[in-house]
C-alpha cells in the first residue's frame, strides 16, 4: 500500500490519510458504507463533514448505498442523508428498504423459519447457555434470557422455538435474522464455535463487539444483496467503493473493487479491505470520498 499525505482534520489537527491500493483510484459509480463504527461517530452521530461528502458524492452522479446490519426501524439516524435512490441495505442483507417512502420493504430474503430452528438447535448443545431474539420485518421478539440493545414495549417473549414455531402460515412475517447471545465466551470464539456447528444452515457473523451473533438466510451477506442491488443498475464490483469495520462487512469489502478497513476495524476486516482509512470519529468515510470527488475533478480538469 502507498501512504498519502496527511490530512486536515476539522478541528484543524493533523490525521492521518487513508491508505491505498497501488495505482489511482478509480472512479465508483457506487460506494457502498455500513453505518455504525464505520459512517457513524461513536456518539450515532453523522459528522457535518460526512454528511457534505455524502452530499457531494451525490451531486457528482455516485450512488450511496447504507448497508447496514441495522433493522430498517434503526435507520432513523440516516434517513435524511439518503439521495436519490432513496434505498438502504438493512439486516446484513436481508432487507432492501426504501427510507424515502417510511421504511417500506422492497426486497427480503428471509431466514426459512426450519433452518432457523436447526441453528438454534446446534447452539444449544454446542453452547450452553446461549439465548436467542427473533428479528421478523414487523419487529423482534426474544427470550427472557436475552439482553436487548433497546426495550421493545411491542415484542413477544418466549423460547425462539415457541417463537419460530407460532407462525408457520403463509402470511406469517418473514424472519429477517437470528439473533445469538453468549454472556461467556468471547466474540470470536463464539462466531468461530457457531460457524463450526451451525454454518450448515444459515450465513452466521457479527458486528457487535459482544459476543451477539447474527444469522441470515444461507448465502444472505451484505455482499450477495449489495451485488444484486448493483447488478440492477449494471454497475460492476471495480465500480465499487465499500467501507467497514466488522466481520459482518468481511465479504462486502472483498467483493468490491476498491475497499477500506477503518482506523477502528478488527483484524478480519483489515486482511480483507484493499486500503485502509482512519477511524469512524475522524470522518474516516468522508476523507476518503473527498480524496475520490478531488481527484474526478483533477481529472476532468487534465
Amino acid at each position: 500500500m502507498v501512504g498519502t499525505p496527511s490530512a486536515m482534520g476539522e478541528d484543524g489537527a493533523v490525521t492521518s490519510a487513508p491508505q491505498r491500493p497501488d495505482g489511482p483510484t478509480p472512479t465508483p459509480r457506487l460506494i457502498a458504507t455500513d453505518l455504525d463504527g464505520t459512517l457513524l461517530r461513536d456518539d450515532k452521530s453523522v459528522s457535518p463533514r460526512t454528511i457534505a461528502a455524502l452530499a457531494a458524492a451525490e451531486e457528482a452522479g455516485i450512488e450511496v448505498f447504507f448497508v447496514t446490519g441495522r433493522p430498517a426501524r434503526w435507520m432513523d439516524v440516516v434517513s435524511d442523508h439518503v439521495h436519490g435512490h432513496g434505498l438502504a441495505i438493512c439486516a446484513n442483507g436481508a432487507a432492501v428498504v426504501d427510507l424515502h417512502a417510511g421504511r417500506e420493504f422492497v426486497q427480503v430474503r428471509a431466514l426459512p423459519r426450519v433452518a432457523a430452528l436447526a441453528v438454534v438447535d446446534a447452539l444449544r448443545a454446542a453452547a450452553p447457555g446461549t439465548s436467542f431474539a427473533v428479528e421478523l420485518t414487523t419487529g423482534i421478539n426474544y427470550e427472557p434470557a436475552y439482553p436487548p440493545f433497546f426495550k421493545d414495549p411491542g415484542a413477544r417473549v418466549a423460547t425462539a422455538e415457541k417463537l419460530l414455531h407460532e407462525d408457520t402460515d403463509e402470511d406469517a412475517a418473514p424472519v429477517l435474522k437470528l439473533l445469538a447471545h453468549h454472556a461467556e465466551l468471547a466474540p470470536d470464539e463464539f462466531l468461530a464455535l457457531a460457524r463450526s456447528a451451525a454454518g450448515e444452515h444459515a450465513s452466521i457473523t457479527r458486528s457487535s463487539p459482544t459476543s451477539l451473533l447474527e444469522v441470515s438466510g444461507p448465502g444472505v451477506s451484505k455482499a450477495s444483496t449489495l451485488a444484486l442491488c448493483c447488478a440492477e443498475r449494471g454497475i460492476s464490483p471495480a465500480e465499487v467503493v465499500a467501507f467497514g469495520d466488522m466481520p459482518n462487512d468481511v465479504e462486502m469489502l472483498s467483493w468490491a473493487g476498491t475497499s477500506y478497513a477503518m482506523g477502528n476495524a478488527h483484524p478480519d476486516v483489515i486482511a480483507a479491505a484493499s486500503g485502509s482509512t482512519v477511524a469512524n470519529n475522524e470522518d474516516g468515510v468522508a476523507l476518503v470520498i473527498e480524496r475520490i470527488l478531488a481527484e474526478r475533478t483533477a481529472q476532468q480538469q487534465a
